[in-house]
């Protein structure tokens, strides 16, 4: 019977460590999921601008979108959903994640395709300049897109993205509160660590999708290419934006498979039960749903809590305004595509927030740093940071030579951000359209809005191979030809970029050094507080953790892509116009207000900020606790 019983355990213990396992490596995938679409999502950003012809605040409305899905449900979920089955709660969160993907790529199966790709093909009748036509003969030519116009397809997009977010508000509080129950005190971190570590991969592979499916058209398939005058580097060219959604869809759920077959609960390994929390305390733990805002309105009353999400908030606005338009920035200003500004983030950006996160980690470890100690360092490296940020600012690159945008007919030399008509003499009596953006590059190196607008009568072949020729405004005897698209012109960008992008990185990397460091002050040394208030353990962990993110995504997360956008578009030079009338995409910028704003906007002084009063804040927290208890906190963290 003895050994019965010892066989009878030992089998109960190899069935215990199977599932906990699985569940780390289901939470692990479900975190991978997330990132993989959460990352996708912003390398899409121009994509998505273009396809639905609107402006960069309106992608700021619907990037937003995601963090107000969030905001609705996550206290309830944190709070109450730790009393129901975890892990189920976990997977209907990655199917609703997995519907909200798929609604996303909706618009694409509903749009007329070759109404939609009209703009991507070149017609020399419609396009050249044409003598003897009245205006309302050439109106009639362009094909009214009506049904597109008029129904907003970006709202699906919308929509999609908000249930994404509530599908992926259960998935971080409940995995780790689920963990915290089954793992000892010492074996959580690591758990923890593990599923963060994993999740880094997402963005990673979700940027790298981004790339591959930014390289193909967005109605291949349903055209044909061979009509398509436009190169991925055109600011009229859509990638297949809708083919990564359908995968991240299908990888989103999936990750929720392995969560229906776990148990609501696991046995505790070890004592979950500090000693220092007295027996009422405990009590204070597991409270109503009555004192839920009783609770909350304790832990944000507190100054130092209170603060510290101030200064928290600041910070996510630059980190959220960087991660969103950073590769817009580098396709705009530098001249690049969007595959190759995607690929760039996935393999080079990323992966160097992640080693700078891990190296912090390392160092503090290695260091045994405390907490004044940490809050030093991560001011240090802010400060760093915040100099090398500087050098941004040198790194500019010339606008592109477009006659009647950035240069005047009459004065082709320099370049100039006055307004400029792009009606001259040599194209005044060919009734152009100075709205429409099909730009042609004339022999002389100057780009022109249109075929129309340089002037040119006659063309040969088609598609990408399509020549116009005898354009007036091009050359002195006006007989000069033009190709298809914009002038390359980029020869300073060439030169400039690959500096650009060393900087960026020893910059990401050297900000994120201390980015570890300032997550553990707040979830050691704030979390160690609020034990001491209300013994916050198990389920209420949550608690913490709900209240700050309803202040991070509601101050931070929503706005900031709004008002970033929003400032990006008072940058725009061209607007494209939607077929029907109304405000498209910007087809191009001006670089260098583009770059200062992008700058100011997205530079670390805000991080510095941040770091500084977090110094300040802890030196006064390390003050009190010296004369409260008549000895400094040197509890390593």
């Amino acid at each position: 019977n003895q050994e019965l019983k010892q066989v009878v355990e030992i089998h109960s213990i190899f069935a215990k460590m199977n599932i906990k396992i699985m569940f780390l490596v289901a939470l692990s995938f479900a975190y991978f999921a997330k990132a993989l679409s959460g990352s996708y999502m912003k390398s899409t950003i121009t994509q998505l601008e273009r396809r639905f012809d609107i402006p960069s605040y309106l992608i700021g409305v619907i990037d937003g979108s995601f963090e107000i899905g969030n905001l609705l449900v996550i206290a309830f979920v944190s709070y109450f959903g730790a009393k129901l089955h975890r892990p189920k709660i976990i997977a209907v969160g990655c199917v609703l994640m997995s519907i909200g993907t798929f609604i996303i790529a909706l618009p694409h199966f509903i749009i007329d395709h070759q109404k939609s790709s009209k703009t991507a093909v070149m017609q020399s009748s419609t396009y050249s300049c044409v003598y003897n036509v009245t205006k309302t003969d050439r109106k009639e030519n362009m094909e009214c897109l009506k049904g597109e116009s008029n129904l907003s397809m970006w709202i699906y997009v919308l929509l999609g993205n908000v249930l994404r977010g509530i599908g992926e508000t259960p998935v971080q509080p409940l995995g780790i509160s689920y963990i915290d129950d089954f793992a000892s005190e010492e074996n959580a971190a690591l758990y923890v660590g593990c599923v963060q570590t994993i999740s880094v991969v997402g963005p990673v592979f979700g940027y790298l999708l981004g790339s591959l499916c930014a390289k193909i058209y967005v109605d291949i398939g349903f055209v044909k290419m061979e009509t398509i005058s436009i190169t991925p580097a055109d600011a009229r060219w859509v990638g297949a934006w809708w083919l990564g959604y359908l995968i991240a869809g299908v990888i989103t759920l999936l990750s929720a498979i392995p969560f229906w077959f776990l148990p609501r609960s696991l046995p505790i390994s070890g004592p979950q039960s500090p000693e220092k929390c007295t027996p009422e305390q405990t009590n204070v733990c597991y409270v109503s749903s009555t004192d839920f805002i009783p609770t909350l309105r304790t832990l944000l009353g507190h100054p130092v809590y209170l603060i510290y999400l101030c200064v928290t908030i600041i910070q996510l606005n630059s980190l959220i305004g960087m991660v969103t338009y950073k590769p817009k920035y580098i396709e705009q200003h530098f001249r690049q595509s969007a595959s190759k500004a995607n690929f760039l983030m996935g393999v080079i950006n990323i992966p160097a927030v992640a080693l700078g996160m891990f190296s912090g980690g390392l160092l503090m470890k290695r260091l045994k740093l405390n907490i004044m100690g940490a809050a030093r360092f991560a001011f240090g490296t802010s400060l760093i940071g915040y100099i090398l940020s500087l050098f941004f600012f040198a790194m500019s690159c010339e606008n592109a030579k477009v006659a009647g945008v950035t240069l005047n007919y009459n004065s082709l030399e320099g370049i100039s951000y006055d307004k400029h008509s792009v009606f001259t003499t040599c194209n005044s009596g060919c009734y152009c359209s100075a709205t429409e953006w099909d730009p042609v590059c004339g022999e002389n190196g100057i780009t022109y809005v249109s075929p129309c607008l340089a002037g040119c009568t006659s063309s040969v072949g088609s598609g990408k191979n399509t020549v116009f020729s005898n354009c007036s405004c091009i050359g002195v005897d006006g007989n000069f030809t033009a190709s298809t698209g914009q002038c390359p012109n980029k020869d300073d960008c060439d030169r400039m970029f690959p500096y650009f992008l060393a900087l960026s990185v020893i910059t990401s990397f050297i900000i994120s050094l201390g980015g570890t460091p300032g997550y553990m002050l707040f979830t050691t040394d704030i979390c160690q507080l609020y034990f001491d208030i209300c013994c916050l353990y198990g389920p209420e962990n949550a608690c913490v953790g709900s209240s700050a993110s309803l202040c991070f995504e509601s101050t931070a997360g929503i706005p900031a892509p709004i008002y970033f956008g929003a400032i990006i578009d008072t940058t725009c030079l061209k607007w494209g116009q939607k077929r029907c009338g109304g405000m498209g995409a910007c087809r191009i910028y001006n670089t260098t207000a583009y770059r200062y704003s992008h700058m100011h906007l997205f530079m670390p002084h805000m991080s510095l900020y941040c770091q500084g009063v977090k110094l300040i804040l802890f030196m006064i927290y390390t003050c009190k606790l010296t004369d409260h208890s008549g000895s400094t906190n040197t509890q390593n963290i």
